[in-house]
């Protein structure tokens, strides 16, 4: 596959997302559309498995590996699709996006890394600057559980980057595909556990949108769009991955407002700007010390 092409995969999957996942619970509780969509996606990841014969480790970090990363998964996403009945599909991916931006501060705490260079922290302190834009905008309206939901937004934010500082601290080599599809086996579970505690209710009738949304998610958003992002992170430079980052909130506003009508004051576009400058601003290296971090 062309580098470009995926490159384009993974930015149009990641845009659609959070709009997938709000179709998605239409017809039913968040916790099926959640449990519905890990179970397609821990499928078709073993398949995958089969079908390209990589080896799922069985060893304890490889373990350990799953079991972070799974949790990782099974908390943030219990957190999204639970803010997704609460808040719009545009406005929970800016959210989201402050996620490398928590990710480095957690690192910098967690791992003693040195992530608070004045660009660094310049970035970090725009990027909460456009989340305070959002929420002070007075004409997003508060309904009823959105404070709720952006709560719980921001805490599956923190759940997401944690379990990838988490994978960092354990640093297991395994194949890609093997860390995802043990991952989905942790998770899988987990979820089954959570819709049976929800209310283990079926839908009496799932529409067609939400049926494809669900099986968008399960197929193209946890299995192709992880194995096209791992593809591009090997073909292309850091700054041009992290680039997606900048991108995908943004669209996921467009995509909000085209498909699902979805009504968000200029405040919200202005801070989701903010929040994309203040991620740029944070990735973003001088060549000198491109350089050097290349030539080791």
């Amino acid at each position: 596959m062309p580098v470009s092409l995926a490159y384009l995969g993974v930015v149009a999957i990641w845009a659609t997302t959070p709009l997938a996942i709000q179709w998605g619970t239409l017809d039913s509780s968040f916790s099926f559309a959640a449990m519905l969509r890990m179970l397609m996606a821990l499928i078709c990841a073993l398949l995958v498995l089969v079908l390209w014969r990589i080896p799922l480790p069985l060893h304890a970090q490889a373990l350990r590996s799953y079991c972070c990363a799974g949790l990782g998964i099974f908390l943030a996403m219990s957190c999204v699709y639970w803010a997704s009945t609460r808040i719009e599909s545009g406005l929970m991916s800016v959210i989201f996006g402050l996620s490398p931006l928590m990710t480095s501060a957690l690192a910098a705490w967690w791992l003693g890394e040195n992530s608070f260079s004045p660009a660094r922290l310049s970035g970090m302190l725009l990027g909460l600057a456009g989340l305070g834009v959002v929420f002070l905008d007075q004409g997003l309206s508060l309904h009823a559980g959105f404070a709720a939901g952006v709560v719980a937004l921001l805490l599956g934010v923190v759940c997401n980057s944690a379990s990838l500082v988490g994978m960092k601290v354990i640093a297991d080599d395994s194949h890609p595909m093997a860390t995802t599809t043990g991952s989905l086996l942790v998770a899988a579970p987990l979820f089954l556990l959570l819709w049976c505690f929800d209310d283990a209710g079926w839908p009496a009738q799932l529409s067609l949108r939400a049926s494809l949304s669900i099986a968008y998610l399960g197929v193209l958003g946890s299995v192709v769009g992880f194995a096209m992002y791992y593809y591009i992170i090997r073909h292309m430079s850091s700054a041009s991955v992290a680039l997606i980052l900048v991108i995908t909130p943004l669209l996921a506003l467009v995509v909000g407002k085209l498909f699902n009508a979805e009504q968000l004051p200029p405040g919200v576009w202005f801070g989701a700007l903010l929040i994309g400058l203040g991620l740029l601003l944070h990735q973003w290296q001088p060549r000198a010390r491109r350089a050097a971090g290349s030539g080791g």
